[in-house]
């Protein structure tokens, strides 16, 4: 593992590149032996770094839950950021391109937890998807924006975790609706871009059921010594693979009878 040095040097490096706009060489090339539990703990520090400044967490993402994702990134585990205040935008936002690096958009569905879930941290029973519906809210689509401070060729988990899943910003919107009300493994989603189809999917790309993600996220976290609030808003992952996006695009999600979500670059 990294010494705490050099993980504090990591995270002020990716401090940096966010303000600057400016990506910073890939990790795992610079730093032989780098792995998982490193990397967390370079984005656990780093969004430590963002709330001294001010910014609140209100949640979390999780990545890479699908076949989908999987396939596009060439990772075949799961990985989670961190969701503050300033990245979660209304419906039919303006987005300024520039503020992102590389940014692309993915269709997901968001839980809004009423009550705490405690994962496991060793093995054993955890956080079942049961326990995820029923301190659940609401669910409600999304799109996430993705944003890259580490180089995006040749990325290896090691350097997505350390840039905090490549979380940019989400857009909510649609209807919100109970967990129970809707079969949440059929949710759809025909994501456009510039009134041009570019995806599709269904929710059950992600790991069978969205709310799986959320329990895998809730005894992951546990793992590291944390754990989901209630009123914490997570990203459950997509089920499309990412799409580029340009200075003007427009960008519409058709989630069916849960509505729509939508924004604009420029």
């Amino acid at each position: 593992m990294l010494d705490e040095q050099t993980i504090a040097a990591i995270a002020d490096e990716l401090v940096e590149a966010g303000r600057t706009r400016t990506p910073v060489p890939l990790l795992h090339d610079r730093y032989e032996g780098m792995d998982i539990e490193d990397s967390y703990a370079v984005q656990k520090l780093w969004a430590s770094r963002l709330e001294a400044q001010g910014r609140r967490v209100v949640g979390r993402k999780i990545g890479l839950t699908s076949k989908a994702m999987q396939a596009a990134t060439g990772i075949t585990e799961p990985d989670y950021g961190v969701i503050f205040d300033d990245m979660v935008l209304e419906n039919g936002a303006t987005v300024e391109w520039k503020r992102y690096t590389h940014p692309r958009i993915e269709v997901e569905l968001a839980f809004r937890l009423n009550r705490d879930l405690k994962g496991q941290a060793l093995p054993g029973r955890g956080v079942t998807l049961f326990d995820v519906l029923d301190a659940t809210e609401y669910v409600v689509p999304a799109l996430e924006i993705l944003d890259s401070r580490i180089e995006m060729e040749g990325r290896t988990i090691v350097d997505t975790i350390s840039d905090n899943a490549a979380m940019g910003a989400m857009v909510v919107g649609g209807r919100p609706v109970r967990p129970h009300d809707v079969d949440l493994r059929w949710v759809s989603s025909l994501l456009y871009r510039n009134q041009e189809i570019i995806e599709t999917g269904v929710a059950a790309g992600v790991l069978n059921h969205p709310a799986s993600g959320v329990a895998w996220l809730a005894d992951k976290l546990a793992q590291h010594g944390q754990e989901l609030r209630a009123g914490d808003l997570v990203l459950a992952g997509s089920f499309t693979r990412p799409m580029w996006v340009y200075e003007g695009d427009t960008v519409y999600a058709d989630y069916g009878h849960l509505g729509t979500v939508t924004c604009r670059f420029v």
